[in-house]
């Protein structure tokens, strides 16, 4: 995902948020709210996952190619935020 998919992607995401609180203020079957919690959280994981391919694929792989101990702190840092 490039910078514009991801804020994109935000977007839509913070709308769906104010559409879930919408639906509890307005007392909406729990359902029909979990279902929009369930779409919320999957697009979440959409946007970490491809921050994360985006990470990996820039950061990590030119410090892997020059090795040494930067190599190891950027590996140990994206194994810690998985």
């Amino acid at each position: 995902m490039n910078k514009d998919e991801l804020l994109r992607s935000l977007r839509r995401i913070e709308g769906q948020v104010r559409g879930i609180a919408q639906m509890i203020d307005d007392d909406r079957y729990c359902i029909d709210v979990l279902t929009q919690v369930s779409a919320a959280t999957k697009d979440r994981q959409r946007v970490a996952v491809g921050m994360f391919d985006d990470h990996l694929r820039n950061c990590d792989d030119e410090a892997v190619a020059a090795g040494g101990d930067e190599a190891e702190w950027k590996l140990a840092d994206a194994a810690a935020a998985v």
